[in-house]
């Protein structure tokens, strides 16, 4: 069973013989038994925290382990908020005004958070026979929307849709 890198043995989870002891100050307080330790981070009001399991013996620190997962959750929540993600908005060529209006506002929404947007117009029965005037109302959508990003992907035939994507400005 492999223990999952985020998890980390506290206090009397920790059950080695030896280990080395760093202080809540990062100075090295050497090498002695766990209960030495835990006597020594209960004296700071601390926890007594194995930060590399690896080594030999294992290094422990004196620390506030609450702490600690908080920043690694906060660091953990930046990394995951820097992905770009694509989100797709669907039009059908017979969409009323008002409510293209309202799904151009939801993509221009997403392009200025940051994500890429898919703008996806599926075509059903005869709707297939005119798709020269469904490109040209795609590419009216496109143009209004210009001002927020760059289209990536010009319209085009993707089977029963047509399809195109759009970027933000790069942040240069």
């Amino acid at each position: 069973m492999q223990r999952d890198q985020s998890m980390h043995r506290v206090n009397h989870q920790i059950r080695i013989s030896q280990i080395r002891v760093i202080g809540p100050e990062g100075e090295q307080l050497g090498i002695m038994s766990p209960d030495e330790g835990r006597e020594m981070a209960a004296e700071a009001g601390l926890d007594l925290v194995e930060v590399a399991p690896g080594a030999r013996p294992p290094v422990c620190r004196i620390m506030d382990y609450g702490k600690f997962r908080y920043e690694q959750s906060k660091k953990a929540s930046k990394t995951k908020a820097a992905r770009v993600e694509v989100k797709t908005i669907t039009l059908r060529p017979k969409t009323d005004t008002h409510d293209l209006e309202t799904k151009v506002n939801k993509a221009r929404g997403f392009l200025e958070k940051g994500d890429r947007v898919k703008l996806v117009m599926r075509l059903r029965g005869r709707e297939h026979a005119h798709k020269p005037l469904w490109y040209e109302k795609m590419a009216k959508i496109l143009d209004t929307m210009k001002d927020l990003g760059v289209v990536t992907q010009q319209p085009k035939d993707e089977g029963r849709t047509i399809a195109a994507m759009m970027e933000p400005h790069s942040e240069d």
